[in-house]
């Protein structure tokens, strides 16, 4: 397999050889696509495509072999991705590229190619081999992730905004002197920020404790502070898998409450309450006193995404309306170990 004019008749004899067989019988029913080039030959022409290959890309091997590997751009290949092509077959290394590649049918997708040389006992360049990975799927589910993630901060931001019209509006109404009122709002804005930042942080503990957790949030958004909120509950420990849940809900509740609830009223409270059962199972129960009167809402908001990350961990969230004050009660599996302390 050393000579320099190789073509797929050859590819294939080379292959059959004893010595070869069962590493072509490896590489022809893998289930990883794979092809070979011979670039010794004018336009580097593939000379082998296995099975796989041929499924991933819609095409039989009278369609591409003798031909360039280009034949699977299209509109949407960019040129970077080529360019990443041509720089890692001029460094004969073993490289990564994500291309737009198109099968026969005309469909997209996103093809992770790696692409490495193979040289005979002389050194010398005879074959380049090329594997290729459909990701399309997994880049998709990120690019899920990354608007959903982007919607949450918006929806926060928000929220934010809103809450501090309220936290100032409320301030204002007892306050008699300009620089202790200044203050206030200073501090409970800069609370706020910080139970936002701490929150949302990629470098926040894979740990927390629900009762530092639930206090850090609910002191920031009551406007009037700590004379709002009662909080009574075993000590436990919120696994990482958890915390996202628990904390969007808080969030949730506490913007809902400053907004159209107790927290916006001058003599409003919200209790909230948890134990963890012998199986592991967060009950958590958030009720609202001494508010306006309330009533059902027409629109889902936020709820609805807090909601969907519940029933994803496989938790409930049910809410009610009495006219007294919104009662929200979550019922949230905790991984193994996150039992009282």
């Amino acid at each position: 397999m050393t000579s320099s004019k190789m073509t797929p008749s050859t590819v294939q004899a080379a292959m059959k050889s004893p010595d070869n067989a069962a590493f072509a019988h490896a590489i022809q029913f893998s289930r990883l696509p794979l092809c070979i080039t011979d670039p010794t030959q004018p336009d580097e022409p593939i000379v082998f495509a296995n099975t796989a290959f041929c499924d991933l890309t819609g095409y039989a091997q009278e369609d591409f072999i003798g031909k360039n590997c280009r034949f699977l751009q299209g509109p949407e290949t960019t040129k970077e991705s080529v360019t990443q092509i041509r720089q890692a077959l001029n460094s004969n290394e073993v490289t990564m590229v994500e291309i737009v590649n198109y099968r026969k049918s005309g469909e997209k997708f996103i093809n992770a190619l790696q692409i490495g040389p193979v040289f005979d006992d002389n050194g010398k360049l005879i074959f380049r081999f090329g594997s290729q990975m459909d990701i399309s799927s997994i880049r998709e589910k990120e690019r899920e992730i990354a608007a959903l993630k982007t919607n949450e901060l918006l929806h926060r931001l928000k929220n934010i905004v809103n809450v501090m019209t309220v936290v100032i509006e409320m301030t204002g109404r007892s306050a008699t002197d300009p620089v202790q009122y200044s203050k206030k709002i200073a501090d409970r804005l800069r609370a706020l920020g910080q139970a936002h930042f701490e929150t949302i942080s990629n470098d926040a503990p894979t740990v927390l404790h629900l009762e530092k957790l639930a206090r850090t949030l609910l002191v920031a958004y009551a406007p009037l502070g700590e004379s709002q909120i009662r909080i009574q509950g075993d000590d436990v420990e919120i696994p990482e898998q958890s915390l996202t849940s628990i904390i969007l809900l808080l969030h949730e509740l506490a913007t809902n409450a400053v907004k159209h609830g107790s927290l916006g009223a001058e003599g409003g409270l919200v209790d909230l309450m948890w134990q963890v059962n012998d199986a592991g199972d967060l009950h958590l129960k958030w009720e609202e006193y001494n508010g306006p009167q309330v009533s059902q809402p027409t629109r889902e908001s936020g709820s609805k995404i807090v909601g969907a990350l519940i029933k994803a961990s496989g938790g409930s969230l049910v809410l009610k309306w009495p006219s007294t004050g919104l009662i929200a009660e979550l019922t949230l599996p905790l991984a193994q170990g996150a039992a009282p302390l």
